[in-house]
């Protein structure tokens, strides 16, 4: 993405979850809570990971890019492929991505990191179509 900024890596935390997990302190069920609608964004949206699921070792991690942001309007809340968010950049202001790593063998779940994306200028709007034309009249 050309104008990521805002980047928080989640790894810390991630790391002493599974410290937990590893140890017993934390029980996999509290871990693998991953619903429905997370695999299935998964399976549709979502693009091969760099690693193996570090509680179950059986595939490859999943990550799933979730947008917000208020310009957004019912998108807001939907996952989006990479492509998808190459053309949203350019597009919109200002709205954030957060990128989940899935199992879809366990359903394990974590937030790896969040960023901003978007033009930076807030003069920036989509191009209306015609129906929004003629119903703002």
């Amino acid at each position: 993405m050309r104008n990521q900024r805002q980047v928080v890596d989640y790894a810390l935390q991630r790391r002493a979850l599974l410290k937990g997990v590893h140890s017993g302190r934390v029980g996999t069920y509290d871990v693998c809570d991953a619903g429905p609608y997370l695999l299935r964004a998964a399976k549709f949206h979502g693009r091969p990971g760099e690693q193996d699921c570090p509680v179950c070792h059986r595939e490859e991690l999943t990550l799933v890019s979730w947008v917000y942001g208020d310009e957004l309007k019912h998108v807001a809340g939907s996952a989006k492929t990479p492509d998808e968010l190459v053309r949203m950049d350019g597009l919109f202001a200002e709205f954030t991505v957060y990128e989940v790593e899935v199992c879809r063998s366990c359903h394990w779940n974590h937030l790896v990191r969040s960023y901003v994306l978007g033009t930076g200028d807030p003069g920036t709007t989509r191009p209306r179509t015609r129906s929004q034309r003629t119903a703002g009249q």
